[in-house]
């Protein structure tokens, strides 16, 4: 537990609801601060800093060690708040699903030191903490199936140890694995990976990844363009038990 930010509630007199109502928050987003990992928003913090009289890095010092770039911690935080998570990738595993040596291959190529590339996968390796923690979020992850067939950095044995470890998570109990079959012909998710998520007050966002820069959208007509895309491309995809058959056939192919 975080016991810098409760002693802090108790000493201002102050409650997960008390505090949502003064954040225009859902008290089930506050209450979720006081757990191990649970940071909020980089706006909330501050505010929260303010009203218990603290500072930021008394009450979350771990939000002044992050190792992810400073451009993504928004959708961090998002995604650490999140109830649920609708994800679709084009080309990769979904970083929340990856091992450490497939999300190294990922960043093969990158003007990049050694050095960064160990700390991007660190952050990467750390935000899948989320998926294993209380109260984690429902993830749906739809991948084109590509993505099990081309193999990263040319390596079988990556590839193999990858989906084994897709088959594990598919197993856990808030993930869920769905392929959209290679021979489906051109369909929406084809103009590219994006993630939706659910907060637990009902608001969405969207993280939408580009050869540029990755943006985070929160506009409810965009959204709700992002949404009716997922529905068209879940579609496509295969059920979930004939999913898990695919990553299964994949798997063994690599071996």
């Amino acid at each position: 537990m975080n016991h810098a930010f409760i002693a802090a509630m108790a000493e201002a007199s102050e409650t997960a609801e008390s505090l949502a109502g003064r954040l225009d928050l859902h008290p089930k987003t506050v209450a979720r601060w006081a757990n191990p990992g649970r940071i909020p928003q980089s706006r909330h913090r501050a505010e929260v800093a303010r009203i218990l009289q603290k500072e930021p890095a008394e009450l979350w010092p771990d939000a002044h060690k992050r190792r992810e770039p400073v451009w993504f911690r928004p959708w961090v935080d998002i995604e650490r708040e999140s109830v649920a998570l609708r994800a679709f990738q084009l080309a990769w595993v979904p970083g929340l699903l990856q091992t450490e040596a497939y999300a190294r291959a990922t960043l093969g190529g990158q003007p990049l030191s050694q050095d960064q590339v160990g700390e991007l996968v660190a952050a990467r390796l750390e935000r899948q903490a989320i998926l294993t923690g209380d109260q984690g979020p429902l993830f749906v992850a739809v991948i084109d199936e590509q993505v099990i067939r081309r193999a990263a950095a040319g390596d079988r044995a990556l590839m193999a140890a990858q989906l084994a470890h897709l088959l594990n998570c598919a197993e856990m109990p808030n993930v869920q694995l769905h392929v959209v079959p290679r021979d489906t012909a051109t369909y929406p998710g084809l103009d590219g990976p994006f993630t939706l998520a659910e907060l637990p007050d009902g608001t969405r966002a969207a993280h939408v990844d580009s050869q540029a820069r990755a943006q985070i959208i929160d506009q409810a007509t965009e959204i709700a363009t992002l949404e009716r895309r997922w529905e068209r491309i879940r579609g496509e995809a295969l059920p979930r038990g004939h999913s898990l058959d695919l990553l299964r056939e994949a798997a063994a192919s690599w071996t």
